[in-house]
């Protein structure tokens, strides 16, 4: 199933997540897949933010080659590809899956791309897979 996904300029995104400290907090298991859903919060505010590992493949494409193709000239350029599926802001990651050096790795550039400090981002992850 290939995600429908439409690009998101940082600058439309909330202030607050370029102001103060914001947590990155899973609502399924880090295990769960390519598909990882969660929200970022900080400010009293919260936004839904997924990560999505848009190499994954089997049994099909998760994201269009075009898609593919920008988020691994992104994080070659130590930026991250923000996209929406519907209304839940998305980073699309070049990999299959996540592990958590992954995803602080991703929340840093997203950090970066809002001109906040990464010291500012936090996680808070679960671990388990998704039992769906």
């Amino acid at each position: 199933m290939t995600h429908d996904l439409t690009d998101v300029d940082p600058f439309d995104l909330p202030e607050w997540l370029g102001e103060g400290d914001v947590t990155w907090e899973t609502t399924a298991g880090l295990r769960s897949g390519h598909h990882v859903t969660g929200r970022l919060c900080g400010a009293g505010q919260e936004v839904p933010c997924d990560l999505l590992a848009i190499d994954e493949a089997y049994p099909a494409p998760v994201a269009a080659d075009d898609v593919r193709s920008r988020a691994h000239q992104a994080w070659q350029h130590g930026q991250i590809l923000l996209v929406a599926e519907g209304d839940r802001l998305t980073l699309a990651v070049p990999a299959r899956d996540f592990d958590a050096e992954l995803v602080l790795d991703a929340l840093e550039r997203l950090a970066k791309a809002v001109g906040a400090s990464p010291e500012h981002y936090a996680a808070r992850l679960r671990i388990g897979r998704d039992r769906r």
